[in-house]
């Protein structure tokens, strides 16, 4: 599997499940990216277990990267979506997404769910983000999209 190589236009590779279940990690709409949820799931494992603020910190760096494969970075995220599995662990995942985005200042929206697919991830967030003639540069052809 290799790890944010842009296919058709959706960037894929990430987790098992996004060809178990059918989807792309992060797709590319006009000038807008949308990611899909990410967790704490790196190279087959779950990092942090038991520490939601480093889970954070790596659920987002798997949404970033995912970014990153269109060229955007955090600067460029304009919302959020955060689900904890505790509500005692909003501020520690608060305090990673305050990090994350100082300046780039998305809207964001944390929600306590009962559980995700693993018990032992404590959150999983989503990205959007957009750049004013993104869509632009995916026309052209690159060398990562087949």
């Amino acid at each position: 599997m290799t790890e944010g190589r842009i296919v058709r236009g959706r960037v894929v590779g990430f987790s098992p499940w996004e060809e178990e279940f059918g989807y792309s990690r992060a797709v590319a709409a006009g000038d807008h990216v949308h990611v899909a949820g990410s967790t704490a799931w790196v190279d087959g494992r779950i990092e942090h277990e038991g520490d939601p603020y480093r889970q954070t910190l790596a659920a987002f760096g798997v949404g970033l990267r995912a970014l990153a494969a269109y060229g955007l970075t955090a600067d460029d995220v304009v919302r959020t979506r955060m689900y904890i599995t505790h509500l005692r662990d909003a501020e520690e995942v608060g305090r990673a997404h305050r990090e994350l985005f100082v300046e780039a200042r998305p809207v964001a929206t944390m929600v306590v769910v009962d559980g995700l697919i693993d018990s032992r991830m404590m959150v999983e967030v989503e990205i959007d983000a957009y750049r004013t003639g993104l869509a632009k540069t995916l026309e052209a052809p690159e060398g990562n999209q087949s």
